[in-house]
């Protein structure tokens, strides 16, 4: 539901929001020092602030979630669990990866991601509703300490408490609710919106010549109109760009060129890019941006690294405590059940890095033949189940192992 429709729903109902919703919900958290309204759609409209928050909420939505069971320290996939089906499969309007791509979408911009928890008589969590958008959310401390959810649908108040919530929170830890970037980072997001508008209405205004007109004689107000018609008619906007100007008796021209560098508005742009990267924690040629880095190498691949080991480890982690904390049981989290994304993911992709994941876990025998094929999708060899060793690393001395048969496995 859009935030329109919300209003347009309380008009109708003769509902009321309270003046701190409706400040949130329609002005956003409001303008920086530029002057600029500072707001979701605003902000997206950045293209270094859409390559970030695309790439974190795509990236870790595309990851997959499997429920564990940790077992004396070993963690045993539990597919059979059902919240593994919940969350591969949210609600039946959505994919997993266009629930989870929404809730990151929030967890991004506002610090928080929201959706309603459906369980059935039993207390067990069988649906995610598709998520509430955050501006519209409310959350308070009740009087028994528990935490109260207030946020309008068709029109409707609703107040659920905290158990019908799933509620993942971004940066900050405040029980209540996550550091909203957009509130937070609105001078620099103010900022780079009145550099586009400014680009925007220099180039969309600016005379394309080369040459500017200097009248010998003081000119009359109606000569100046005709003249500003016929150069606004005739000269102005990138399709005239180029055209040289036409001049009467009683003007000389001088040169005139317009820079952008002179303006700064390139570094401004420029700045504006790192300071939106540097906000997410994204390395700037990840959207795009390589002026000040090399485009090749081992440069790329570290950060990269650097990326995931810190940008996204802390994000998929906050995720994973939540699911765990609010849509396990008591009688789950005692038995070591866990939700854990999966980073090897990444990895298909990358088939060299994959070849050489596997061989590095086949040689200290971590997988096994079987469990490797598993993961490509093959079938099961009757010799795949026992793990491997280098023959050539026997101590001198050892006897030979007896000569093997067509039937045995290919040695290692």
């Amino acid at each position: 539901m859009s935030i329109w429709s919300w209003v347009n729903g309380i008009a109708r109902s003769g509902l009321t929001a309270t003046g701190d919703e409706l400040y949130h919900a329609l002005a956003g958290p409001g303008d920086g020092g530029s002057g600029e309204c500072v707001t979701s759609a605003s902000v997206l409209g950045l293209s270094t602030a859409w390559g970030c928050v695309n790439l974190l909420a795509g990236t870790i939505a595309s990851l997959s979630r499997d429920v564990y069971q940790n077992n004396n320290g070993i963690r045993v996939p539990a597919g059979d669990h059902p919240l593994q089906a919940l969350l591969d499969e949210p609600n039946a309007d959505q994919s997993s990866i266009d629930f989870w791509e929404q809730i990151n979408l929030g967890i991004e911009l506002h610090g928080n991601g929201y959706s309603e928890i459906a369980r059935n008589g039993a207390g067990r969590p069988i649906a995610l509703l598709p998520p509430i958008p955050p501006e519209m959310m409310v959350v308070r401390r009740l009087s028994d300490g528990s935490l109260g959810y207030r946020f309008y649908e068709d029109g409707a108040q609703r107040n659920l408490p905290e158990t019908s919530i799933l509620h993942i929170r971004g940066p900050g830890g405040d029980p209540l609710g996550g550091m909203s970037t957009l509130t937070h980072a609105r001078n620099v997001f103010g900022n780079a919106q009145a550099i586009e508008r400014t680009t925007g209405s220099t180039f969309r205004n600016a005379i394309r010549t080369q040459m500017a007109m200097i009248a010998e004689k003081p000119l009359s107000t109606e000569q100046m109109d005709t003249l500003e018609k016929r150069i606004s008619g005739k000269y102005v906007g990138a399709m005239n760009a180029g055209r040289p100007l036409i001049l009467n008796h009683g003007f000389k021209t001088v040169p005139v060129g317009f820079k952008p560098e002179e303006a700064q508005m390139l570094e401004s742009r420029g700045f504006s890019v790192e300071e939106i990267c540097r906000i997410y924690g994204v390395p700037p040629f990840a959207v795009g941006h390589t002026e000040k880095v090399t485009s090749f190498g081992q440069g790329l691949e570290q950060q990269l690294l650097w990326f995931q080991k810190t940008a996204l480890v802390k994000r998929v982690k906050k995720i994973e405590q939540a699911l765990r904390k609010q849509l396990m049981t008591p009688q789950d989290r005692a038995k070591g059940y866990g939700v854990r994304h999966n980073f090897e993911d990444f990895l298909r992709a990358d088939s060299k890095a994959r070849a050489e994941f596997y061989k590095a876990m086949l040689e200290t025998k971590v997988y096994t033949i079987n469990e490797v094929r598993a993961l490509e999708g093959r079938p099961p060899v009757e010799w795949g189940e026992k793990p491997f060793i280098q023959m050539q690393d026997r101590q001198f001395g050892d006897e030979l192992p007896e000569e093997q048969t067509n039937d045995d496995p290919p040695a290692s």
